[in-house]
């Protein structure tokens, strides 16, 4: 249960008791916050005395008299409102005048309470003012948390663009320095090296796209029939070279299967399976691709013979900026974002996505998507 703390500052003792007896046991539930809230109170017979007991301990609410001994309640509320305190305060009178609202309320007041006020009205004001306050609360919370992500993001970023960057200098530096004499064709290794490189972080920025794209719901989605099984011959022609360079056989078992969906989105799936399964397979190996339609669903799965994920690592490969690093992955690139970004797709369409791998053996990776 949360806690909620108010300070009560009034110089009559039958008023701060009295809220304290009515406030004892009050709780407070909402049904769009998950936690139940109770009130602790303390209490102050004067703006000096709650001064004091505020440096010590932080009140999110305070009752706050205006006729006291010494400083007046306006007067404290305009000291706060000038050291820019978050605290909500309700000023509670019983010489309720224009006057004293307008300058109160320039001064940060929150609500009013007048002399003489009911259990009921006060606890009326008390739901009111932390409704607000938890409401404020949450934003603040929201608005750190996104800060905190935004940090995380760009750092990542920077660290994923970092090693490509620095490694294409070096090699530019070399030609530079005419390292290898001044026969250009001495530096095709240098120039392939930078090429790979430099699809690296095409293929980072553009799983970034994609994934931006998607969150801020900003792509505008073409719901059409779409032909799965042209999308997935469409990109094994864009992987051919790819999938010659390592010498991989292809298996397919594709039935004609048509569906309502963004084409892009279906694209994307596709293509971060099937260049999955020619990354992380070994050379010789084979590339098994099955899809059918059953009733209202395709089901789509591309299966290797590579070298497989440990049980413990497969809940991770769904999230962003995650890779499985290991001896026989730290030479194999990737942006850690392209799986984060198929899920995403798969949940728009109610869909659902299952590994099955086994070290040294290869991985199954499979689909449902509803029609």
């Amino acid at each position: 249960m949360e806690v909620i703390n108010i300070l009560v500052i009034d110089d009559e003792e039958g008023i701060r008791e009295s809220i304290k007896r009515a406030l004892r046991n009050f709780k407070m539930s909402l049904s769009y916050i998950e936690s139940d809230y109770s009130f602790t109170i303390d209490t102050a017979e004067s703006a000096e005395e709650g001064i004091e007991m505020m440096k010590v301990r932080r009140y999110d609410i305070l009752l706050l008299d205006n006729q006291l001994p010494g400083m007046h309640g306006v007067d404290l509320l305009k000291m706060m409102h000038e050291s820019q305190s978050d605290i909500l305060t309700i000023m509670i009178t019983a010489f309720a005048s224009i006057e004293t609202a307008v300058s109160a309320t320039k001064n940060g007041a929150y609500d009013f309470l007048t002399k003489p006020f009911t259990p009921q009205e006060l606890k009326d004001a008390i739901l009111k003012a932390s409704k607000h306050f938890i409401l404020t609360n949450s934003a603040k919370k929201f608005e750190e948390e996104k800060k905190k992500i935004r940090f995380q993001f760009i750092s990542i970023l920077s660290h994923e663009l970092k090693s490509p960057i620095a490694a294409i200098s070096n090699y530019l530096k070399l030609m530079e320095k005419r390292i290898a004499g001044n026969d250009i064709e001495a530096y095709d290794e240098f120039i392939k090296r930078s090429q790979i490189r430099i699809k690296d972080m095409e293929k980072l920025i553009f799983d970034l796209l994609d994934l931006t794209r998607i969150e801020s719901g900003e792509k505008k989605r073409e719901l059409l029939p779409v032909r799965v099984d042209s999308v997935i011959y469409e990109s094994l022609a864009n992987f051919s070279e790819e999938i010659q360079k390592k010498n991989l056989t292809v298996e397919k078992n594709i039935a004609e299967a048509e569906m309502q969906a963004d084409k892009t989105e279906i694209e994307i799936i596709v293509n971060n399976f099937i260049s999955n399964a020619i990354k992380y397979n070994i050379d010789n190996g084979k590339i098994t691709i099955y899809l059918t339609t059953d009733g209202g669903v395709v089901k789509f799965s591309v299966g290797d013979t590579g070298i497989g994920i440990e049980e413990k690592d497969i809940g991770r490969l769904f999230k962003e900026f995650s890779r499985i690093k290991n001896e026989k992955t730290m030479n194999i690139s990737g942006s850690g974002i392209g799986l984060s970004t198929v899920k995403k797709i798969i949940s728009m369409y109610g869909g659902s996505v299952n590994v099955e791998s086994e070290p040294g053996k290869g991985s199954i990776f499979s689909v449902i998507l509803n029609k």
